[in-house]
């Protein structure tokens, strides 16, 4: 089954057992998710790079989430905030992303959103310390980039870790994918390429002007003339 961004790069869905039919992403009737087979390709000009690392998990993206809609695709290029409110924008930006080697950014601040859920104190602080780890230390290879007032402010809240630690950290990589990494996104081929396919599978079939389908019609036969009276009797 192809993803969104594969279907935008020429993925076709593998065959399918007999016995269980897969089909194109659009397919509002098909039980298997839209979203199974993401491929290991950068974007435009990026293929080849390295598989997705694991990263924090979408609870919004399930299998057997339904496709966006037309609509729902559309507003992704206008309006940031409508993409990042969208599971399924959020998976074809990261994966976008990832083609321009800053898919931590979408993963640190999806780590936060997964952070500021939790309500045990527990797993709060060892969360919160994952975070700290893979995506603020100078040595991890997925640092983010910070300026040093929000450092000083997480370091600071490092002392005591809540849901809340990062929330300065997380505001400033979101206003950076925004202004830096949201215009290309919006330009890219993989969008246009994913809004001009969704265009038309939503488009309702053309159908022939009835001038050209219609039968031409058939000249009615003239009535046969009436009978001649019998001749009467002298």
């Amino acid at each position: 089954m192809c993803s969104l961004t594969a279907l935008a790069r020429g993925c076709r869905p593998a065959p399918a057992p007999a016995a269980k039919p897969c089909c194109l992403c659009w397919c509002c009737c098909c039980s298997c998710s839209w979203a199974k087979c993401l491929v290991a390709r950068g974007s435009e000009g990026g293929l080849g790079k390295k598989p997705r690392e694991p990263g924090p998990q979408d609870p919004l993206l399930a299998d057997g989430d339904a496709p966006p809609t037309l609509e729902e695709i559309q507003s992704w290029g206008q309006s940031f905030d409508r993409l990042m409110r969208s599971a399924a924008g959020r998976k074809v930006f990261r994966d976008f992303l990832r083609g321009e080697y800053s898919e931590e950014n979408i993963m640190f601040w999806l780590a936060c959103e997964e952070l500021k859920r939790e309500t045990d104190p527990d797993a709060v602080e060892e969360k919160a310390r994952f975070i700290y780890e893979d995506y603020i230390s100078i040595l991890s290879p997925k640092e983010v980039s910070l300026d040093s007032r929000v450092r000083e402010i997480v370091n600071r809240n490092m002392v005591e870790p809540t849901p809340h630690t990062f929330d300065e950290a997380q505001l400033q990589i979101y206003t950076l994918m925004h202004r830096d990494s949201y215009p290309r996104f919006v330009n890219s081929p993989l969008y246009k390429t994913l809004a001009r396919i969704s265009s038309d599978a939503s488009s309702p079939p053309a159908v022939a002007p009835a001038s050209e389908s219609a039968p031409a019609p058939v000249p009615a036969s003239s009535p046969a003339p009436a009978p001649a009276p019998a001749p009467t009797g002298q």
